[in-house]
């Protein structure tokens, strides 16, 4: 189980992304979620420089501890410091991952000094709205070097003004949700070894097998793998976009059957499961959805 003295403790987002934010966001409008109002990222590329207008903007979904990010490129003559583009040319959908930390400078040591490559802290800003007025959310952030976690974009974020982004008026949604618990990745089967333990460690958690899955508990939420092989058991007749990827997320609700009326009245269909209901990854962009009961 998790150690509460970790410093990382849970979900800081999970995130889809695209060309097409406006499609996106419609999509997860449809599902009955709450989003926060588009903003634009201001991003630095190496530690220590001022943030620049990117070329991305987000919505967001938020829980109050964890969000799901839809990200989209919104402009495309704008610059692209953290990459993005090069991202959703590999394939767009649910490509982002990252783990809220305390502090991103002792994460960013511990990781380094544990053998992993990472870009170094760098910090994030953008205008957001809020009750008082537009307000500057800021927040710090390292990225493990993609090359070494194909099946996803991982980062650890610290926030530095996070009432600025969980303000309580966006976090009453429609279809009752009230938490992202888990996200599962489906793993190559000759990595999903190599792929445990990375996470474990970064995690500073012991693995737990919870039938075909993985489990890594956090203090808040969990972070579940699956072997390529038995992905099907877990995720029947989901599309597989690489050999290892970021497949699904799990979001707890007050009322499972409310949820499912919600997200069919938008026109998409559901299916039974897990003492819930999914939504295929083919009608989420990317990212199968598993609602739960809280």
């Amino acid at each position: 189980m998790a150690d509460d003295t970790h410093d990382i403790r849970g979900f800081h987002h999970a995130g889809i992304v695209t060309r097409d934010l406006d499609a996106l966001e419609r999509t997860y409008l449809s599902f009955g979620f709450t989003l926060s109002p588009r903003s634009r990222h201001l991003l630095n590329e190496r530690p220590g420089e001022p943030p620049v207008p990117g070329c991305t903007a987000n919505r967001c979904a938020l829980f109050g501890g964890a969000y799901i990010e839809l990200l989209g490129i919104v402009d495309e003559s704008a610059p692209d410091p953290w990459r993005t583009k090069a991202m959703v040319a590999d394939y767009e959908g649910f490509r982002l991952l990252n783990f809220d930390t305390g502090d991103a400078e002792a994460t960013d040591r511990r990781l380094t000094a544990g053998g992993l490559r990472t870009s170094g802290v760098l910090d994030l800003e953008r205008d957001v709205d809020t009750e008082d007025g537009t307000r500057t959310m800021r927040a710090r952030a390292l990225h493990l070097d993609p090359r070494t976690t194909p099946e996803a974009y991982v980062g650890i974020a610290q926030h530095l003004t996070r009432e600025y982004v969980h303000q309580p008026r966006h976090l009453r949604h429609p279809n009752g949700a009230r938490a992202l618990e888990a996200v599962l990745i489906v793993v190559d089967d000759g990595e999903a070894d190599a792929v445990t333990a990375r996470y474990a460690s970064i995690l500073r958690t012991e693995p737990r097998t919870r039938g075909p899955r993985t489990v890594l508990d956090l203090a808040a939420g969990r972070l579940e793998l699956v072997r390529a092989s038995r992905a099907e058991e877990v995720l029947p007749g989901e599309p597989a976009p690489a050999k290892s990827y970021l497949a699904a997320m799990t979001v707890a609700v007050d009322d499972v059957a409310a949820a499912r009326a919600i997200v069919e009245a938008g026109g998409t269909a559901t299916r039974a499961a897990d003492g819930g209901f999914t939504v295929s990854a083919r009608d989420a962009h990317g990212a199968a959805l598993l609602f739960t009961a809280r």
